[in-house]
């Protein structure tokens, strides 16, 4: 608790018919009071009554305009937005929000004795910000690309994704295909790419158990592709509204046989927007699908962030129709990089067969152990290739010291504001965050030598050394720290929960207090 924090509490709790619930609350009131928090007892609930039958519909706008008074916000501002989201809706209903909106911001106005004055940051004068969630930051990636298709079927917490593509994406010459299922969903987009179109699909964990076997047609037929996976919590149905960081490795591993493929993970809501443009282009380029990692905290988290301006560069370039020389097999593989120029069927001479079997470069099926070999080195040879274009991680904080702590995805915020605590204490504690996850970013094992200990923090399961039955020999570690102990061969520790919410700065915070405990003793 932080002494001298507002909270606002509905009283309603207090004559609670259970008397549990009663009890709770009391108890809760009286810790909030003892670690020094200012308490309000409001009874929300019944002010709402006065406008509608049903509070717990109208709370949340009475309470946005109670937030409006305590920060001195304009109100024409808030009607004009709800205005706006349900524009599809009522008059009546757009009225009855209009209400509990100006009843919020009298009912604080008259009941709270302080209000507070937040001045705009400055240095912002003149630029352009716009709020997103992280499912619609994909879409306007997908838009920015300039792809024309997107096929999914429909899969908490990415659905949100498609329902905005849905509403703009044929004001800019792009179509949404709503699959049958997931499985039909990725066919699609394969055969639309294979055509010559820009395609994407979109898809949670369970979704993506169910691509696999196509995706892997993409990768054996170099066919590119973007597939995002908006991960929540597993295995199975698992969590489908919780958050969760559990399928980093079946993206890099989870086809049949050797797949090579690229893997990033966007760590905000603004990269969820750059990284589908990112991730479109390094499809193209190397001929293979690229997986982009978000999960559900970013899907329906709000962000501010800068305007994008698109550039054409962004887009996808136009399909180079001259006629494919007949000479040219369609996997004409350089042997250094693995990389080959791609025919497109319409073009003249640019029609081929497209299999899923072991091939030559003529794309002939082909089941001799060369040919095989020389498919998997040329595959695996993009990745090499698409490695040597990056540039290792930046560390946050000092380059060298105590602790340093990795981590991927949405956890960005947190594990920083928790490295920032331990560093005012005196502590030397550092962090980086990896974007590319297959290949991974070069120079790691370079930067971990410079510390006395590393460890990732993650949201997907790991056992607890003090657990029962758990040894360093069959302890399971979670996924970044896997794959980090294997690339580098450095004993990366690790940390991580699946409670189904975001990690809190504190907790983090705590947990690398211990570990450095550990590393004195």
């Amino acid at each position: 608790y932080k002494a001298g924090t507002v909270l606002l509490i509905d009283s309603k709790w207090r004559e609670d018919p259970v008397a549990e619930v009663q009890a709770q609350y009391n108890r809760a009131l009286v810790e909030f009071r003892e670690n020094g928090l200012i308490v309000h007892e409001l009874p929300l609930e019944q002010a709402c009554r006065e406008i509608t039958p049903n509070p717990l519909v109208g709370k949340n706008m009475f309470v946005l305009g109670m937030l409006c008074r305590i920060y001195s916000r304009d109100l024409d501002i808030a009607r004009n937005e709800i205005a706006t989201i349900f524009k599809r809706k009522s008059d009546k209903v757009i009225e009855i929000n209009h209400l509990l909106l100006q009843a919020g911001y009298d009912f604080a106005r008259d009941n709270l004795n302080f209000q507070f004055q937040i001045p705009p940051q400055s240095g912002l004068e003149g630029k352009r910000f716009i709020v997103t969630n992280g499912n619609t930051a994909l879409g306007l990636g997908v838009m920015a690309a300039g792809m024309e298709l997107v096929s999914m079927y429909p899969i908490t917490p990415a659905t949100s994704a498609s329902h905005y593509l849905a509403d703009v994406f044929h004001e800019v010459g792009g179509f949404v295909h709503q699959a049958e299922d997931e499985i039909a969903a990725i066919a699609f987009a394969i055969g639309s790419s294979f055509a010559g179109k820009t395609a994407c699909t979109i898809t949670s964990g369970p979704g993506l158990a169910l691509k696999t076997e196509l995706l892997a047609l993409a990768v054996m037929g170099e066919i590119p592709l973007v597939l995002a996976v908006v991960q929540r919590g597993g295995p199975s149905t698992g969590l489908p509204t919780k958050v969760e960081q559990g399928d980093l490795l079946a993206s890099i591993f989870g086809e049949p046989g050797d797949a090579p493929k690229v893997v990033v993970a966007a760590a905000t809501i603004e990269e969820c927007l750059h990284f589908v443009v990112m991730s479109r282009r390094l499809a193209e380029t190397f001929r293979t699908p690229v997986l982009l990692l978000t999960d559900a905290n970013l899907a329906t988290g709000q962000q501010p962030y800068p305007r994008p301006e698109p550039s054409h560069e962004w887009l996808a370039p136009h399909i180079d129709q001259t006629d494919w020389d007949p000479n040219v097999p369609p996997y004409d593989w350089d042997p250094e990089t693995g990389l080959s120029p791609r025919p497109i069927p319409g073009m003249v001479g640019g029609h081929y067969v497209l299999t899923g079997l072991a091939h030559t470069n003529e794309s002939k099926v082909a089941y001799d152990s060369k040919s095989n070999q020389l498919g998997c080195d040329m595959r695996s040879r993009k990745m090499a290739a698409l490695a040597g274009t990056l540039k290792p991680p930046k560390v946050y904080g000092d380059p060298e010291g105590d602790l340093l702590v990795v981590g991927w995805g949405s956890t960005l915020g947190a594990i920083e504001e928790a490295v920032d605590r331990a560093r005012a204490q005196g502590h030397k504690v550092s962090s980086l965050h990896l974007r590319f996850l297959s290949p991974l970013e070069p120079g790691l094992k370079e930067i971990f030598s410079h510390f006395r200990r590393v460890m990732t923090v993650e949201i997907n399961y790991s056992d607890d050394l003090t657990a029962p039955l758990i040894t360093p020999e069959n302890r399971r570690f979670s996924q970044l720290a896997w794959l980090l102990r294997a690339q580098t061969l450095v004993d990366v520790d690790c940390w991580s929960v699946v409670l189904g919410a975001p990690l809190q700065p504190g907790m983090i915070h705590q947990v690398l207090l211990r570990r450095l405990e550990s590393l004195e003793g």
